[in-house]
């Protein structure tokens, strides 16, 4: 699969930032919310880049993640850092959590309806070393491997990414609680691609002449594979 003129393509960044409203921004020192526990460095920068290229819609959020989770479903025991009132839960999910998701469905279910087929890339990055285990992965691309058009999707793209250690599946499973794997389960595969991208944080952390090249590779690859 490549990407197709017809093809509706849509961005997301849902870790894009590590802003906290002023009543909770003693609940998290600046340090645990510059981490990679309070967002995903360089990813919206990433987002923006894609999304410009393209023309693509994008959707983001700079709210922490310690704040609220948005890249996971309603219920699960990561959306919530700290051991809020439900009253404060119920009002974060209102304010952050509801409009995100519901934006992102909308605009799948509004583009399918006309017929057309939807490409999601949800953007985020990984830290280099974690519980002591150094990653050497560069770019992880997380796909349902059950799901033949994003299986083939990614492939192609991983062919076009040059220079770079390119994984499937890394660090993380393709299926596992996020937006992505929840829109799967509410559309179907031939008219819903779910692809998360993940970089390593070396890279926007690291210079910024090699960040900038990195992006630039990725959204040259992306675009050739029209």
């Amino acid at each position: 699969m490549g990407l197709r003129r017809a093809d509706y393509l849509i961005v997301s960044c849902e870790h894009g930032g590590n802003r906290v409203p002023s009543a909770f921004k003693t609940l998290f020192s600046e340090k645990f919310l510059a981490s990679h526990r309070g967002y995903d460095a360089g990813a919206l920068a990433l987002a923006r880049d894609l999304a410009a290229a393209a023309r693509a819609p994008l959707f983001y959020s700079t709210t922490s993640r310690l704040l609220v989770e948005l890249n996971r479903p309603l219920g699960h025991p990561q959306i919530f850092h700290r051991p809020f009132p439900e009253r404060t839960r119920a009002a974060l999910l209102r304010r952050y959590y509801f409009p995100y998701w519901n934006s992102i469905e909308a605009a799948i279910a509004r583009a399918i309806r006309r017929g057309r087929r939807v490409l999601h890339v949800s953007i985020h990055s990984f830290t280099p070393r974690f519980r002591g285990e150094q990653r050497t992965t560069d770019i992880g691309l997380l796909f349902d491997p059950r799901r033949r058009l994003e299986a083939a999707f990614c492939r192609r793209w991983k062919a076009r990414i040059g220079g770079l250690v390119v994984d499937e599946n890394e660090p993380y499973a393709g299926v596992h609680p996020s937006v992505v794997q929840s829109m799967r389960e509410r559309f179907s595969a031939r008219r819903y691609v779910g692809v998360q991208i993940e970089v390593n944080q070396k890279f926007p952390r690291g210079g910024a002449a090699r960040w900038r090249t990195l992006r630039a590779n990725l959204v040259a690859s992306l675009m050739h594979l029209q």
